[in-house]
């Protein structure tokens, strides 16, 4: 399905970030994320917010190299060749993908790859879900005989939303509730392979989603990105739980009880402990683990979560610190920083398109919000030392536990700098010879 953490380095086949280069053994899905452009029918996702960035700064550098050359001509002041010569080519790269995205990024982003090779540029929406069932069935029929894991990342329900005919209009949700739809028949058709070959008893299945609702995401008046309740907030907001909170399933007839709801807090991170330890495994001890192992809380033989503090970032930016105060049961949660909300009493960032993790787009706050979600679970009032007796000794406990979280942080390189945000031809994947890039598996078999 899709992967979206990136492909290339140095070259366009070094596939430094390739899911076979990070312990994957086979890989089908996409390598990047599903954007509008894919679909081609509604408004332009990537090129609403890059176009503008790129077209100022091919202008910005116009003008320097102008200006540069015009003063090495004139002697007015001393400048090498080589330096007005890169500064150009520079200008020429934001001038590339400035003109690329306005209608290339279908050709050259929404590709279909089977380990290294590309199947589909672009892809063939229309087939893509009954691809990726079709493989990922495959894929279990091929393993049924020896341990498996299979990474299923649909491309439902992420918006444009992808929709096979047979779904549209099923739901009486709009063309989201068809999406969930699709995506509740895809999961039941593995769910049924699993039965058919015999694996329900010895397989481990979790269903989950990356994050809550996209609320900016709009067509006229229809909600295109889902819907969050009662929880505050949405997709790309660092600490709200309309953000993070979100389901999961887990199904494992004969050793796990049917019908079991476990209200602790939990996280997406837990899935590789988890992981190893039913593949008999041991999680490396050189480092420290964000994460802890599901079973026991899964089997009844723990009560409680082993997390007891949760860090919510947006970006390298924390957000909001969860408290799991065990022996009182609570649930504190304090804001160090929230998004502004355009307009104010919105409950989304519709102006930007998606809130920001830093500068003017987020409030700081001193003292931090402080949340039960114990009793407001919808994050509606927030408490101070005025309303609440315990406020600051919570709040000392928190400032406690992220001093202790932050010195078990390493530094790594900032991966997402302006430099390594803009496009770069050399990296680009490309069946054909580059910029013509198009290509169809079932046609190159024909």
């Amino acid at each position: 399905g899709k992967w979206h953490m990136g492909v290339n380095c140095k070259t366009r086949h070094d596939h430094c970030h390739h899911p076979l280069n990070h312990g994957f053994d086979y890989f089908y899905g996409m390598p990047f994320t599903l954007v509008n452009e894919c679909q081609g029918t509604d408004d332009p996702e990537l090129a609403k917010s890059l176009q503008d960035t790129y077209w100022f700064y091919t202008q910005m550098i116009i003008c320097a190299v102008f200006t540069l050359v015009v003063g090495k001509l004139a002697n007015l002041f001393p400048v090498k060749w080589k330096i007005i010569f890169c500064l150009a080519i520079c200008g020429l790269l934001h001038f590339i993908s400035w003109f690329s995205s306005y209608g290339f990024i279908k050709y050259w982003n929404c590709i279909l790859m089977r380990n290294h090779d590309i199947t589909e540029q672009p892809m063939d929406l229309q087939k893509t879900t009954s691809n990726m069932l079709k493989e990922a069935i495959t894929f279990i029929e091929r393993n049924k005989h020896r341990p498996f894991l299979l990474f299923v990342s649909l491309l439902h329900v992420h918006t444009p939303l992808i929709t096979t005919e047979k779904f549209q209009g099923k739901s009486r949700h709009g063309l989201y509730g068809d999406n969930v739809e699709e995506m509740d028949w895809m999961v039941g058709k593995l769910v049924d392979v699993i039965d058919k070959e015999d694996l329900k008893n010895t397989t481990f299945i979790y269903f989950a989603s990356d994050h809550g609702g996209f609320l900016e995401a709009h067509r006229g008046n229809n909600q295109l990105g889902g819907w969050n309740g009662i929880y505050k907030g949405g997709k790309g907001m660092g600490g709200w739980e309309g953000g993070i909170r979100v389901p999961g399933i887990v199904r494992w007839p004969g050793v796990l009880p049917a019908g079991t709801v476990i209200d602790e807090p939990t996280s997406l991170m837990d899935i590789y402990p988890t992981v190893v330890q039913l593949a008999g495994g041991a999680v490396p001890q050189d480092r420290v683990m964000d994460g802890h192992t599901l079973l026991p809380l899964l089997q009844g033989t723990e009560q409680h979560s082993r997390h007891e503090f949760l860090f919510h970032y947006c970006g390298v930016f924390l957000h909001a610190v969860r408290w799991h105060q065990k022996d009182s049961g609570t649930i504190w949660k304090a804001h160090y920083a929230t998004p502004v909300f355009q307009p104010e009493a919105s409950g989304a960032c519709f102006r930007r398109g998606i809130c920001p993790c830093f500068g003017d787009g987020v409030t700081h706050h001193d003292p931090p919000l402080l949340f039960n979600l114990s009793q407001d679970p919808s994050e509606a009032n927030h408490l101070s030392a005025d309303t609440e007796p315990l406020f600051d000794t919570v709040m000392r406990r928190i400032r406690r536990a992220v001093e202790e979280h932050r010195k078990t942080l390493t530094p790594v390189p900032q991966q997402l700098s302006p430099y390594n945000n803009m496009w770069k031809p050399w990296l680009q994947p490309c069946c054909g010879t580059f910029p013509f890039c198009w290509c169809h598996e079932e046609n190159n078999k024909a």
